[in-house]
């Protein structure tokens, strides 16, 4: 995958193995046609696994860079 460590590292779930987290995310990649990443966007969990969402295709979706930061900046509430 050409996702960064960093952002592999700050979205694993604690429980998830990271062959399972692999899997979910190469499928996701693979179904929205950018198999190995898509430049300039990582992959976002619609709703973020420390608020109970799903580390599958279906809570995921592209977003830029930028946005995501914006976004990890206002999801502070939910972590546990």
């Amino acid at each position: 995958m050409a996702l960064s460590e960093d952002w592999t590292r700050r979205r694993l779930r604690p429980f998830s193995t990271r062959k399972e987290h692999d899997e979910q995310l190469s499928s996701f990649c693979g179904k929205t046609g950018y198999p190995h990443g898509r430049p300039g966007y990582v992959v976002d969990h619609i709703i973020p696994l420390e608020c109970g969402g799903a580390d599958s295709p279906s809570n995921m979706q592209w977003q830029t860079i930028a946005e995501a930061n914006a976004k990890d900046r206002t999801e502070g509430n939910c972590r546990r």
